[in-house]
């Protein structure tokens, strides 16, 4: 008794499957929820969101700065005046409004 050249069932069924979980695989790296475009889809919110921090940062600097430049122990007259007039819309004597 001779073998047929005819491939076995088993074998083109083993070949199928590891095709398939290759390709499940492949795809799930590339694509999945751990893959290579999710990560760079963080990448680039993490960079906005750092964007966002060193401007609310510089914001927050700012604030502080004119906060204790209001405070009782450093008190900025210039500062008080500027925001009394911005704030108040208050005006001396002395000076013209043009619009």
């Amino acid at each position: 008794m001779t073998r047929s050249s005819r491939p076995n069932l088993g074998t083109f069924f083993f070949f199928a499957v590891a095709f398939a979980l290759s390709a499940y695989f492949t795809f799930a790296a590339i694509q999945g929820d751990f893959g290579l475009f999710r990560r760079v889809e963080i990448q680039a919110e993490a960079d906005t969101l750092q964007q966002d921090l060193n401007r609310l940062s510089a914001e927050i600097d700012e604030m502080e700065n004119l906060t204790k430049r209001l405070s009782d122990n450093y008190l900025d007259l210039d500062l008080l005046d500027e925001q009394a007039r911005s704030v108040l819309g208050l005006l001396r004597s002395d000076e013209l409004v043009i619009r």
